[in-house]
């Protein structure tokens, strides 16, 4: 019989479950952190840019009720009928709506895209309106240009260029429909703007890409010093630790020593002796911190020490073997394995009687797997175990290290506890 979780359900109002999920969730924002601050990096600087152009627009505005209020120029572009008015006051009434949407990721992009082809579309028919100077020989031609800039800077891809080349193309059109044959200064003119457009739209999705890889370099750097910040302060913790609890404990351990010296009464020995076996037993829990804090902890090696000195303390048959080859585990990964392994000799030792205990490591692909096999009473799976949480413990630390646990056990045919761990190659 097996069972096979990397979590547990419990309660709803139980106050471990909702400390779990709130650390879960911290968990997963902070994997999640490099992307969303890229993502947000993205959206903020193309709202920065299109409410450039928002501004550019009703500087546009402001000249074109210029151009309403002096006749001459009025006169000139041919808009002053009702429709021109009534066209500037929906230029008006777009740039206002594209600007109130500029905070949403998606319609901000494509109400801006769209906005922006209107007003191409408005500069194109200025282009066409006068009756003299129309098409190439227009002023205006040149407003073209700073469309190109601005498709390219709001939307920096090779695409970009193609609505305000079609302007171009429409603006040669216009030429022939007005039945003019263009002069060769009027085909200079022409490649001359082709030529600008594409120096343009190249300049600008060149720095685009130089800007979007300096600005990766930037936010890998900062991960680097964060990491960085964290190992220096882990190995500052350690030093402090090593230094003061490390040697409280020894001398708590020399101070038993003494006594058991002294001490002539069969029970008092047994006490202290005791006390000198908890003190040494925590200063070893201590070394294996340090070195996992330290990152130089060797997984086997740390397993087969633990398993060594259980056996000789519990005076247990109990048997260790590695296979396989380790490579990169998790620090916190590794601490999740060593408390498994805690955890289920203890377990064994206080209800299972066993006359024996298995405990192999083996490493095969991307996966570590401990298994702690023994030979006692074994359990119930099915059984509810009220204020056990040994087994409850196991499947946390495997949900929160990405690992698997397995555990197999019927009455009379002992216990196995698999608990498994993703590993990486070393780079």
């Amino acid at each position: 019989m097996a069972e096979r979780e990397a979590g547990v359900e419990v309660p709803t109002g139980d106050r471990r479950a909702r400390v779990r999920a709130v650390l879960e969730k911290r968990h997963l924002d902070a994997q999640a952190a490099p992307g969303t601050v890229w993502a947000t990096w993205l959206q903020e600087r193309f709202i920065a840019r299109a409410r450039a152009l928002f501004y550019a627009r009703l500087m546009f505005l402001t000249m074109g009720l210029l151009i309403f209020s002096v006749p001459i120029w009025r006169n000139y572009f041919g808009i002053g009928s009702p429709v021109a008015l009534g066209g500037y006051v929906a230029m008006l009434l777009y740039s206002i709506a594209n600007y109130l949407v500029l905070d949403h990721p998606r319609a901000g992009r494509v109400v801006t895209y769209i906005t922006l082809c209107l007003d191409l579309a408005v500069v194109v028919v200025l282009i066409a309106k006068p009756q003299y100077q129309a098409g190439l020989q227009s002023p205006l031609l040149a407003t073209q240009l700073l469309f190109t800039t601005l498709f390219a800077l709001l939307y920096p891809k090779p695409l970009s260029i193609l609505p305000p080349m079609l302007a171009l193309l429409i603006t040669l059109r216009l030429d022939q429909l007005l039945d003019r044959t263009p002069t060769a200064v009027e085909v200079l003119t022409l490649l001359w703007y082709l030529a600008l457009n594409f120096i343009i739209l190249y300049v600008l999705v060149y720095l685009n890409e130089r800007e979007i890889s300096t600005h990766r370099e930037v936010l890998e750097l900062q991960g680097d010093l964060k990491e960085l910040a964290i190992v220096e302060e882990r190995n500052r913790l350690a030093r402090e630790i090593h230094d003061g609890l490390g040697a409280s404990l020894s001398s708590l351990i020399i101070q038993s020593e003494y006594l058991l010296g002294l001490a002539q009464d069969p029970t008092l020995k047994h006490e202290v002796g005791e006390l000198r076996g908890s003190a040494e037993e925590a200063i070893e829990e201590l070394r294996r911190s340090l070195q996992m804090m330290r990152e130089d902890f060797d997984l086997a090696s740390g397993l087969e020490d633990y398993v060594k000195t259980f056996r000789e303390r519990t005076q247990l048959a109990v048997s260790f073997s590695a296979t396989g080859t380790i490579l990169k585990v998790n620090p916190e990964a590794q601490l999740a394995l060593f408390r498994v392994l805690q955890e289920c000799l203890s377990n064994s030792l206080k209800h299972a009687a066993p006359t024996a205990i298995e405990v192999r490591l083996a490493a095969a692909g991307d996966r570590v797997a401990l298994s702690v096999k023994d030979d006692g009473k074994g359990f119930e799976l099915s059984a509810k175990r009220i204020g056990h949480y040994g087994l409850i413990n196991m499947r946390e630390r495997a949900n929160k290290v990405g690992g698997e646990v397995i555990i197999e056990s019927k009455p009379g045919a002992g216990t196995q506890v698999t608990f498994s761990i993703p590993q990486t190659p070393i780079a």
